[in-house]
């Protein structure tokens, strides 16, 4: 249907007057009853009887947009009120209506986020037409950073199906979106509708599955790799701290000879495998079978060789064998000194090698057993054709690339493998956005679902000290200005940090029913005050509001659904 009426002000939809104003909110005075009832005109729908229903309020030179609130009888019509006499006499209802934005009649299309002024007493007030909203509140979408008139058609008004929601991505994702709302509540569908936009318009996206519910996302350009099915993060692009965690060595006993075999590693590589000499005059330090062999050697030698290259050496990555390091700790229990020359490194120490021993157990599980190799690729080399990092490089490289999805669904929930994975993958992305690679091609996406398992987490036990694992809160806060940018989905807004939740820009918030969530999203985004968030608990399936700081205001929109639905459907409690 062609909608034409975008006159803000007609008589034909007049619903009353204002008879109060406050900075909180107006009330009008409906003069009939009959004037909220359900009717056509000029071939549009109109029931402004509705919580939620948008009106316009005409001033002197500015007009106002309002939604309504509430509705109500005065103590006298209540008491009076009967089915009979509702169907016989008028009632005057009134209307608390919050004020959403005002808008200037001499220069179209211009809206004002907040008031400079208000409505007088005694002003008209009308329900909105479709043509109206149409003309003047959708330019809430556009962003002035915008190079392209590239549009998201994410659905229509739950309040007036026949006004759709356009908004352009740098609105959208500019500042980093979250997607928020229960389960059941359509979350899911809106992420899957937010990456079929990006894959429509050729964008670039990477989306971390975390339960394997995209898969059926199949379309030209896009890509799905299964982590510990077809694909690996080879240990290398672990940091030293996530290994750490993996292995939980005691603080004071094995950490300290854990670090050493891991700085000697990383030696033998940086030299190739040779013996280290530094023409000291004493002995070189032996390399053999790949392990550094500090036993009967010169300490000097080695001291100097440590200083020289202790920008390479003292790393977070684990560039080195990571299947020599059970044997390198052995070779790291040594005397201090021999008994005869102070400068020379002492002889096997087997009385403290026992402290050890059940980290070099712990380390030959970890090395050897088939489900941390699948995900870590400890017996495969950093350049196969299945490494996640090269897969990433691929992609972003390839131009008719556009949909990366990276699934965790074979990965297991023991030792906090998954958020060390994910963490590890965010902090890849950070170290491309940081080189400005991101700038100089195609911006970058990335979808988190349940983002909750993901972020404010941390990996600590008895006898290791807290470990952060704050990629994505890093990217969350710094890489918006090198082109990556977030799109968190969560059904439990209050797991995610507050510092983080406050740099979304973005809100597509679903039905939420826990205070502490409501609470969450109220915190971290301006618009989200109370009267938004009393309709969240009566959102329908697909529904959502749409706020933030591209956003005059608030507005309900129903999503439309992806051509290409997430499987998230619940089974059946009982089946035949």
């Amino acid at each position: 249907m062609m909608i034409t009426n975008n006159r803000p002000f007609d008589n034909n939809h007049f619903i009353g007057y204002v008879k109060q104003v406050t900075p909180e909110y107006v009330m009008a005075h409906i003069p009939a009853s009959r004037l909220l009832s359900l009717y056509h005109y000029g071939g549009e729908r109109h029931h402004a009887g509705i919580v939620g229903t948008f009106i316009a309020i005409e001033g002197a030179e500015f007009g106002f947009v309002g939604r309504i609130l509430e509705l109500s009888l005065s103590e006298n019509e209540r008491l009076n009120l009967t089915e009979r006499s509702f169907e016989k006499e008028e009632f005057h209802p009134v209307a608390k209506i919050e004020i959403l934005i005002s808008f200037n009649y001499f220069e179209k299309g211009q809206i004002n986020k907040g008031l400079d002024t208000f409505p007088h007493i005694g002003a008209k007030v009308f329900s909105c037409t479709a043509g109206f909203l149409q003309q003047y509140l959708l330019q809430f979408g556009k962003n002035s950073l915008a190079t392209s008139s590239i549009e998201f058609n994410l659905g229509v008004l739950a309040s007036d199906q026949t006004v759709s929601v356009t908004v352009e991505p740098q609105s959208l994702f500019g500042r980093h979106c979250a997607v928020v709302g229960t389960t059941g509540g359509g979350k899911s569908w809106t992420v899957a509708k937010l990456v079929e936009e990006v894959l429509v318009n050729k964008g670039k996206a990477i989306l971390l599955d975390a339960t394997g519910e995209y898969r059926t996302f199949v379309a030209t350009g896009v890509q799905s790799v299964i982590i510990g099915e077809n694909s690996y993060l080879h240990y290398s692009q672990l940091g030293i701290s996530d290994l750490f965690y993996l292995l939980r060595p005691s603080d004071k006993v094995q950490r300290p000879k854990l670090m050493e075999a891991i700085r000697s590693l990383k030696m033998v590589k940086l030299n190739g495998g040779a013996n280290i000499t530094m023409h000291t005059g004493g002995p070189a330090i032996k390399v053999e079978d790949g392990l550094l062999k500090k036993e009967g050697c010169d300490k000097h030698t080695l001291n100097r060789y440590y200083h020289k290259n202790i920008g390479q050496i003292e790393t977070d990555d684990l560039d080195f064998d990571i299947k020599k390091l059970p044997l390198q700790i052995v070779k790291e229990y040594i005397w201090d000194t021999d008994r005869n020359n102070s400068s020379i490194y002492g002889g096997l120490n087997e009385s403290d090698l026992s402290f050890c021993t059940s980290l070099i157990s712990r380390l030959n599980n970890l090395v050897n057993t088939s489900n941390f190799q699948s995900v870590f690729g400890f017996d495969k080399p950093i350049a196969d054709a299945t490494d996640l990092i090269g897969i990433i490089e691929a992609f972003l490289s390839d131009p008719k690339a556009h949909i990366l999805r990276i699934s965790l669904e074979e990965i297991g929930y023991d030792f906090q493998v998954r958020e060390i994975l994910a963490n590890a993958i965010g902090r890849c992305l950070l170290k491309k956005a940081r080189t400005g690679q991101f700038k100089t091609s195609k911006s970058l996406i990335v979808f988190i679902d349940e983002a909750h398992q993901f972020m404010n987490k941390t990996v600590q036990d008895e006898y290791s000290p807290v470990q952060q694992l704050d990629a994505f809160e890093l990217i969350a806060k710094e890489s918006r200005k090198f082109g990556l940018f977030l799109c968190l989905a969560t059904q439990m807004p209050r797991d995610i940090p507050q510092g983080t939740l406050s740099q979304m820009g973005t809100f597509i918030v679903h039905r939420l029913i826990n205070r502490h969530d409501k609470d969450a999203i109220e915190n971290a985004c301006s618009s989200a005050n109370r009267a938004v968030l009393s309709f969240l608990p009566t959102l329908g399936r697909g529904e959502a509001i749409l706020l933030g700081v591209d956003f005059p205001m608030p507005i309900a929109i129903r999503l439309n659904a992806p051509d290409l639905p997430p499987d998230s459907t619940t089974p059946p409690v009982i089946s035949a």
